[in-house]
């Protein structure tokens, strides 16, 4: 019996956007669930700037297709047999594992314990935008910096969060305020500021100057928590400057740099990386953690505390019109998430 097909966008060749090649549509294996993996039908995919690293050009070539994509949004197809957490029929949105194939296909395999149910209350285009954003915001406030979920624990704790009008920052944002914290948002044109304010953000100040000054100008001299999402060596000086005595920095982006972490040894500060990858790449004994706060996301949403970011949505799902979602992603001005639904 011959082995099912099945849609896929992926690239054998690491090229510019602007070459066709460089994403390509395909007919692929479907494949089969074992032990607790999840087959799901894939609605709707979300972009991130991990697919445009991995997708940037080098001289590399592939001998299978390789598949990107790490925001899915689906109706679960098929369950391995070790599964206890799903069944067929239910609808689940998750961020998947870099260790193994995206999600940018017919049908995707995915363990159970990073998979979360879909907010009832959403679409698949508006679910498939928060996985990846919203696992990285959580764990980097609420594991990494350590802030506690108790508003009440936060009375007069303040977090700055730079590239806030991002698809994590967009997230952060909303789950900063709802742990009580007061926010100071990063944002440098008028429609990322409309944005992180339309979120929830109590101040804006620009990522192209001092930070301290302009926390000054807002009547604080520095705070106790910051979230980098943006470069962080070009602002680790001003991070160290504007971080409080035994504060906490968190950032996700690497750096080609080295860090003087002596500017923070004064302070006492903390400096710790957020990477949502890493349970699922080393198979963590906590790695069901990211099932259990796909949930209260899910919850939230739900609840109407949390709002979906989804600012652009493309149909159908095809190479082409992934290329263009790359792209957006690519000119470094992105505000919000880039969906497409629909294969």
């Amino acid at each position: 019996m011959s082995q099912e097909k099945m849609k896929a966008i992926g690239l054998y060749k690491y090229l510019p956007l602007d070459d066709p090649e460089s994403l390509i549509e395909a007919e692929i294996d479907k494949p089969t669930p074992v032990n607790r993996d999840l087959l799901i039908k894939v609605k709707a995919i979300s972009v991130n700037p991990v697919d445009t690293k991995l997708r940037s050009p080098k001289a590399t070539v592939e001998k299978q297709l390789k598949v990107l994509g790490w925001d899915v949004a689906g109706v679960v197809e098929e369950v391995g047999p070790e599964c206890s957490l799903f069944k067929p029929g239910d609808e689940v949105f998750y961020a998947g594992s870099i260790k193994r194939p995206g999600g940018n296909s017919e049908f995707h395999l995915v363990d159970e314990r990073i998979v979360g149910k879909k907010p009832a209350n959403l679409d698949f285009a508006h679910a498939a935008a928060l996985p990846l954003t919203a696992i990285t915001a959580w764990e980097g406030l609420f594991d990494r910096l350590g802030v506690n979920t108790d508003p009440s624990k936060n009375i007069n704790k303040r977090i700055l969060i730079i590239g806030a009008a991002g698809g994590v920052g967009s997230i952060a944002i909303q789950l900063a305020k709802h742990a009580g914290l007061e926010v100071i948002a990063t944002a440098s044109r008028p429609e990322s500021t409309e944005w992180v304010k339309k979120l929830g953000a109590d101040h804006v100040i620009n990522h192209y100057n001092a930070f301290t000054p302009q926390l000054v100008n807002i009547g604080m001299t520095n705070v106790e928590y910051i979230l980098c999402l943006n470069s962080t060596e070009k602002h680790w000086s001003s991070m160290a400057e504007a971080i409080a005595p035994q504060g906490k920095i968190c950032s996700i982006v690497e750096t080609d740099e080295e860090l003087n972490l002596t500017l923070l040894k004064n302070k006492s500060a903390t400096f710790v990386w957020e990477f949502m990858f890493t349970r699922s790449s080393y198979e963590t004994d906590d790695m069901i953690e990211q099932h259990y706060l796909l949930n209260e996301v899910a919850r939230l949403v739900d609840s109407g505390i949390i709002l979906t970011t989804v600012t652009e949505k493309l149909t159908p799902i095809n190479a082409g019109n992934l290329r263009k979602a790359h792209a957006i992603l690519e000119s470094g001005r992105t505000v919000g998430k880039v969906v497409l639904e629909q294969f």
